[in-house]
């Protein structure tokens, strides 16, 4: 996994969109509401929303940690593009989008086509 084919995965889901934050970081978003977030920076670093389950197990693991100011919402900071397969990274950016988009407020959700 690499910034753009990060970029492409995320832009392939339906409204979502990519903003600039805080100076330097790639925010990945639906209605407004990040769900995965990236530095421009090398080795790249990701932050997702995911699981409470996988929250768990993930952290556990070499490279992945509680994200910071995040952790308390369940979101994993990965360290580095080689802690996840390719399957692995699909599934945790597409469940990051699916949480994010479910808490968004009904209106928003029918706007986008959610209901």
């Amino acid at each position: 996994m690499d910034i753009e084919k990060l970029r492409q995965l995320c832009l392939e889901l339906p409204f979502s969109t990519e903003d600039l934050k805080w100076g330097h970081d790639i925010c990945f978003c639906i209605g407004e509401k990040m769900y995965c977030v990236t530095s421009a920076d090398i080795p790249m670093s990701v932050s997702l929303k995911v699981s409470d389950e996988d929250f768990e197990a993930l952290t556990e693991r070499e490279g992945i940690v509680p994200a910071p100011y995040l952790a308390r919402h369940k979101w994993v900071l990965v360290q580095g593009p080689q802690y996840l397969s390719e399957t692995e990274w699909e599934h945790l950016v597409k469940q990051s989008y699916q949480l994010v988009k479910a808490k968004l407020p009904k209106k928003t959700r029918q706007q986008l086509g959610g209901e």
